[in-house]
């Protein structure tokens, strides 16, 4: 159950940002084996002086168009986080042609006791889920 937020710049459209959900959602599923409406995901526009991304010392150069994934999440192993990393940036490349470069990516670990889902109940040690 990863909780994904994504930041971005504004400007983009609707459309745009419904297929950048669609897109990690899909991504997120596969390489995570997460069962189907498993989604949980939360977009934050930005004004261009409210981000700054650079590079790590990477010389990697971004664009208005750079994205930061920032997912909280079970663990995982290093296998399913390369595999979300390479499909997510190659999925937005192919289908929105958005750069391999623009796309930031941080995963958080957390446990099964960090989670409710409602209710005031922690379902992964309920039993619920």
């Amino acid at each position: 159950m990863p909780l994904m937020r994504i930041d971005m710049y504004k400007g983009r459209s609707e459309e745009t940002i419904k297929q950048i959900l669609d897109i990690s959602y899909h991504v997120m599923l596969e390489a995570f084996g997460a069962p189907e409406g498993d989604r949980y995901q939360v977009v934050s526009q930005h004004e261009p002086f409210e981000m700054q991304v650079l590079d790590t010392g990477l010389g990697i150069e971004r664009t208005d168009q750079v994205l930061i994934f920032s997912l909280t999440t079970r663990p995982r192993t290093t296998e399913q986080k390369e595999t979300f990393y390479q499909n997510l940036v190659t999925e937005l490349h192919q289908q929105l042609g958005i750069r391999p470069e623009d796309v930031v990516i941080n995963l958080t670990v957390n446990s099964d006791e960090d989670w409710s889902f409602g209710n005031g109940r922690a379902q992964f040690l309920t039993g619920e889920l």
